[in-house]
């Protein structure tokens, strides 16, 4: 028997609500239609109250956060700015420019890093589509444009796409006075920071060098 006709009949034996919940589980990135279906079925047999927090969570997910103004960082909704900006501590002359929210969240867990970051939303990749005008650089150069930022180290991830953004903003950062560093090569090419253990950040972190 075919493996697309044990899926379709899988599917006619499920009652819809639970196949609409594997479908939904599936669109989440690494999760397969195993992964997907072992997740429906424990909360199934699970409590309510763990379904009851997952619904509660998810619904306030959306209308509980909201991105700041400045760096784009995640930030709790009704704030304009995120904590990290707001900051008097931190040092204004030094921006990291990163891919994700989440890549923020590796930096600070290294205690390495005491400037500003600003979060691209994503990277340059023509194959998806995704051009200059879908990230947040225009509002990057706007930030350099305003005067006080002296160096600016383009932290996106070591892949394909990574170092096309980063040479992409290198390029539009040539107008501006100031310092611009990559992330030393102690990333694994084709890793995602989120991933990477803090003693290798901060190897990556101190040894940035000039991009040329």
């Amino acid at each position: 028997m075919s493996t697309c006709l044990l899926v379709y009949l899988s599917t006619m034996l499920l009652p819809e609500s639970i196949q609409s919940l594997i479908t939904a589980l599936e669109r989440l990135p690494g999760i397969g239609p195993k992964s997907a279906s072992r997740l429906a079925f424990y909360l199934l047999r699970a409590s309510d109250e763990v379904s009851q927090d997952l619904s509660v969570a998810l619904a306030n997910l959306k209308s509980n956060t909201a991105f700041c103004a400045e760096c784009f960082n995640i930030t709790e909704a009704g704030r304009e700015r995120c904590e990290i900006c707001e900051s008097t501590k931190r040092d204004s002359s030094v921006i990291c420019v990163l891919e994700e929210a989440l890549d923020v969240l590796a930096l600070e867990r290294t205690g390495g890093f005491n400037g500003k970051y600003h979060v691209l939303q994503g990277v340059l990749s023509p194959i998806e589509g995704i051009g200059p005008d879908d990230l947040k650089i225009k509002q990057l150069l706007m930030r350099v444009a305003n005067g006080g930022v002296k160096e600016i180290i383009l932290a996106t991830n070591p892949s394909m796409e990574g170092d096309a953004t980063a040479q992409y903003l290198q390029g539009q950062l040539r107008q501006f006075n100031v310092h611009v560093t990559r992330l030393a090569r102690g990333l694994p090419v084709g890793g995602d920071l989120e991933y990477a253990d803090q003693n290798t950040l901060l190897r990556a972190l101190s040894g940035r060098q000039e991009m040329n």
